[in-house]
């Protein structure tokens, strides 16, 4: 039988204290949501004062990151350039600061942000990643 990694509750938390690290450093507040390989939702935390809405988004993110394998950036990327086609895949979210969460070539994850701009989402999702290589 074949074994695969997981994510786990206490790395999910790690990586979105990384994250969490990140907006504060910035005075943002965010939405940040982890779901496991099969989109379901981890861990969700919301600061304070950020719109109900981020939370939606942030999770959608997530999920686009692991349903497509790639960054939420290469849809906003795509969809900007004219390839309107990302528009209706499903529960596709077209802003960065969606991304897969990769271990030894395997996914494991998706960790989205939502509650700022775009790029800022991504930054603040790259700082959660971040965590992960530095290990």
């Amino acid at each position: 039988m074949a074994h695969k990694p997981v994510l786990s509750l206490a790395e999910a938390k790690t990586i979105a204290a990384a994250a969490q690290a990140e907006a504060l450093r910035n005075d943002w507040k965010v939405v940040i949501a982890v779901v496991d390989d099969g989109g379901n939702l981890l861990y969700l935390q919301r600061e304070h004062d950020t719109s109900f809405g981020a939370v939606e988004t942030a999770i959608a993110k997530a999920y686009a990151a692991v349903a497509f394998q790639r960054p939420t950036k290469m849809s906003e990327e795509a969809v900007l350039s004219g390839r309107l086609i990302h528009l209706a895949l499903p529960r596709v979210i077209p802003a960065e600061g969606g991304v897969p969460i990769w271990h030894e070539g395997v996914l494991i994850g998706g960790l989205g942000i939502s509650g700022v701009r775009a790029f800022q989402d991504g930054q603040i999702a790259a700082a959660g990643i971040a965590i992960l290589e530095s290990r």
